[in-house]
């Protein structure tokens, strides 16, 4: 039996931004993915930024695949778009390999502390699944 069942309106509006024109909006999550320290932090200049960033600040990151030193290198920046540094070489592959599948990666700043002249950025990154 080919037969379709009307759906109550009233149960769209009880969903509420679970549906969209009468369909179902993609489950969109953000997974966790790592903890880490931003590498690089003291070749910068970050004392005049410092003082803007904030914890849950979200964080762009971006893929620098020209990088000599790094073919999979991830760059980091505030969302004011202050380079930050780095994702750590030795955290960065898998990240790198979700990037380049062109999975939305991005990240949230968890802690900072100045430890003498070090600007110690602690953050989470994440998955956008979509």
């Amino acid at each position: 039996m080919n037969e379709l069942t009307n759906f109550d309106p009233q149960t769209l509006k009880i969903l509420g931004e679970s549906f969209k024109d009468g369909l179902p909006l993609p489950n969109i999550k953000e997974i966790f993915l790592i903890e880490s320290h931003i590498a690089g932090t003291s070749y910068l200049k970050l004392d005049e930024i410092e003082t803007t960033l904030e914890k849950g600040e979200f964080l762009k990151l971006i893929r620098e695949t020209a990088n000599k030193y790094d073919p999979l290198a991830i760059l980091i920046y505030d969302s004011k778009g202050n380079k930050l540094g780095y994702v750590p070489k030795d955290k960065n592959e898998v990240i790198a390999r979700l990037m380049d599948a062109g999975k939305f990666i991005f990240g949230k700043l968890v802690h900072k502390e100045r430890i003498n002249n070090w600007l110690k950025l602690i953050i989470k990154i994440y998955l956008k699944d979509m």
